[in-house]
């Protein structure tokens, strides 16, 4: 064996997805989606739905709570919306760049987590071709790519696989589509994305803590997959556009885990919890504990890939 590779803390990018369709209105289980991926770390936030056969996005700079107050995203009305948090990349701070994005005649809605390394060539064509930009951000780009998509086939799905065979990066999307009020739309490539499953109402998100509250029922997409959900079903789509099927994985975790509970913020949770943290991980299987132990016994050498204190863990 030449080498282990072991992922002890793996990087994540920061920025927060949580979208749901659901029997009833949505903007307030969107908000306490945001509120459990705070700690990724933002500087905006936005939250987009569709009511009575009109898409409306609110958003601004700032903390969740200071933009609640200010825009009153939890007064938006539908059953159907996404929100994110966004961590600047392309474009800087300000209420234009937070998500979600619109298209020029504002029918198609998208939130992402990602970057797109070839946003700037793909922005000065679509600008040739008379689409109207309003942020510096590389996410708007996948925006117009899927609206000028959809023109073609009116099919949320074959629009989104289209436009992301376009990017070069990596992206977790969720897109909602005006005259489209039952359905949203995710994409991934090198980004988290997953899919909760309750009864009556589904979530996507980039982390299972946005909707741990209401379903513990997740799927995990791959790389290149693209989904469609409504409030009562999934369906998933690989690289070709062949339909998968794949049932859902129970994760079996307490909210009084995954929550701040009496802490200010979740870092000062993980350190005050790493003598329970270091019980539970003792906790395993004592034969797949084995035989990972006798996979790093075996090799020449290992190596950890880590960010913040992990890296520390990795110099040890």
């Amino acid at each position: 064996m030449a080498g282990l590779i072991i992922p002890w803390n793996l990087a994540r990018p920061m920025c927060g997805i949580i979208g749901c369709v659901a029997e009833e209105p949505v903007a307030n289980t969107l908000l306490e989606g945001l509120r459990r991926v705070e700690y990724r770390g933002y500087d905006s936030a936005g939250m987009a739905t569709i009511s009575k056969g009109r898409l409306s996005v609110r958003k601004g700079a700032g903390r969740i709570s200071d933009i609640e107050a200010k825009y009153k995203l939890s007064a938006l009305g539908g059953n159907i919306g996404m929100a994110h948090t966004r961590w600047a990349t392309h474009g800087g701070v300000t209420d234009g760049n937070a998500h979600p994005h619109t298209s020029c005649r504002e029918l198609v809605a998208v939130i992402h987590n990602g970057i797109i390394e070839n946003y700037l060539p793909l922005k000065r064509g679509l600008i040739a071709r008379g689409h109207r930009f309003k942020s510096e951000t590389d996410t708007e780009v996948i925006t117009h790519l899927i609206e000028q998509e959809y023109k073609k086939t009116k099919d949320p799905v074959a629009a989104t696989r289209a436009a992301t065979k376009k990017l070069r990066g990596q992206y977790a999307i969720a897109a909602m589509f005006q005259d489209r009020p039952d359905i949203i739309v995710g994409a991934r490539k090198d980004a988290p994305l997953v899919i909760g499953v309750g009864d009556g109402k589904m979530f996507i998100a980039s982390d299972i803590l946005a909707f741990i509250e209401h379903t513990d029922r997740s799927i995990f997409l791959d790389n290149f997959e693209t989904v469609q959900i409504t409030k009562d079903s999934v369906r998933i789509f690989g690289k070709t556009g062949r339909e998968i099927r794949r049932k859902p994985t129970q994760v079996a975790w307490e909210l009084s885990d995954i929550s701040k509970t009496d802490y200010a913020h979740y870092t000062l949770k993980e350190i005050n919890e790493q003598p329970q943290t270091v019980v539970n991980a003792s906790l395993q299987d004592e034969n797949r504990l084995e035989d990972f132990a006798s996979a790093i016994r075996k090799a020449r050498s290992v190596f950890i890939s880590a960010s913040g204190t992990s890296y520390h863990a990795a110099c040890c």
